[in-house]
């Protein structure tokens, strides 16, 4: 029972962001729970130990350094830049700025796409004097469902990679369809909710914005973020491959390690860790018996009914805890590997259902608040009935596909 509490509080906090009356975050609220599960004997801390999916700390934390270099050398602003500065009319600027925030969160981690983007974007829709809102919501939207093409390309895909065992290419091969149409959409729906915006056929001049660049770095991150991803493709351990990159990008004499260090987001390893020890304490209860059966009774192996539950779940609690949840009963489902697909496409969709879907929409947010004001509603009349053609398309997908 005082497990059962523990998880409950724990996830209550994580539902609501931060416990009334009190200064715990998400963060402190997974450090909390795990600490009382070993306090309570629901575990003994070698068996908390044994719970963090290493794996997957270590697949983040590697990707979080390559991302770091690839942005302190200005890889990311001058990329996306260039092929903005070519988009001469607002559509096409659109579609440039869905294309870059969808394949570069599908490789190198949505929220990091969001945080180089946005500022950008910000400042050509105030130089041309468009409305940059649409061009905003482009950026979290694609961000969100480029990210679900691959392992690499969310928290949450990161953990179900290492718990599948799925290879990164089969991975790639099976939602990348998904995304790509996704990204489709999005230009689609962002175009009819803002036609006015997009009507005008004038044509746009897009100066490009001075950029620090220091191509020796920028080189060096290329050619091992390249090689990274290769060797992803050729079948390598994914988390292996990533920390050993990040190693290599450490050996340099030109970049202070602490610029590196403070673009890695620590909370959100220490979370993780807190995550898997309280869900490793649940399963020790008679609660993974009851959730069991309550997957059998729910039907969760009907495609369409277990990414409703993911999507909303995902909303609620936030897309990497709502994946832990599955965690304890998904080996006891009839097809492990075709519910972990489900739960990649739509935990990561659900994103786009609402502000607080997906920590990349509050990056986007939250770096244009100083400028521009996307309210809850703004967002939601856009994002809702993307994220729900999207998970629809996605679980039509996996179904027809039988992954």
């Amino acid at each position: 029972m005082a497990a059962i509490l523990i998880f409950t509080l724990t996830y209550l906090v994580l539902a609501i962001g931060r416990l009334p009356g009190f200064r715990i975050d998400r963060t402190g609220a997974a450090i909390i729970g795990a600490s009382f599960m070993v306090g309570v004997n629901a575990l003994s801390l070698n068996e908390a130990y044994r719970a963090i999916n290493f794996d997957t700390i270590i697949l983040l934390f590697g990707m979080m350094i390559v991302v770091a270099n690839l942005q302190l050398s200005g890889f990311f602003s001058l990329v996306a830049a260039s092929v903005v500065e070519h988009a001469h009319r607002p559509l096409l600027l659109l579609i440039a700025i869905v294309a870059v925030s969808g394949v570069f969160s599908a490789f190198f981690v949505n929220d990091t796409m969001c945080l180089v983007l946005t500022p950008l974007v910000l400042e050509i829709a105030v130089a041309l004097r468009r409305n940059p809102v649409p061009y905003l919501l482009a950026v979290a939207m694609a961000a969100n469902i480029g990210s679900v093409a691959t392992i690499t390309g969310n928290p949450q895909n990161m953990m179900i990679g290492s718990f599948s065992g799925i290879a990164y290419r089969d991975f790639l091969a099976s939602l990348a369809p998904v995304a790509a149409i996704g990204l489709i959409l999005a230009v689609a729906f962002i175009f009819f909710s803002y036609r006015r915006e997009f009507a005008s056929a004038e044509k746009v001049t897009v100066e490009q914005p001075t950029i620090q660049v220091d191509r020796r770095l920028m080189w060096k991150s290329i050619a091992v973020a390249f090689a990274m991803i290769v060797m992803f493709f050729i079948g390598w351990p994914v988390p292996k491959v990533a920390i050993i990159a990040g190693a290599v990008l450490l050996i340099t004499r030109r970049v202070h390690p602490e610029k590196v260090y403070q673009r890695i987001d620590w909370p959100l390893l220490v979370m993780f860790s807190g995550l898997f020890i309280v869900i490793a304490g649940i399963e020790k209860t008679s609660l993974e018996t009851e959730l069991a059966a309550f997957a059998g009774h729910m039907h969760l192996d009907n495609v369409f009914v277990l990414s409703g539950i993911s999507a909303v779940l995902s909303n609620v609690v936030s897309n990497v805890p709502a994946v832990l949840v599955f965690k304890p009963f998904v080996g006891q489902l009839a097809d492990p590997r075709r519910v972990w697909l489900v739960l990649a496409m739509s935990s990561t969709l659900a994103g786009n259902l609402t502000v607080v879907g997906s920590v990349a929409n509050l990056i986007v947010i939250q770096q244009a608040s100083g400028r521009v004001k996307i309210g809850f509603w703004e967002y939601f009349r856009v994002g809702a009935p993307l994220a729900v053609a999207t998970i629809l398309i996605g679980a039509a997908w996996i179904a027809w596909r039988g992954y």
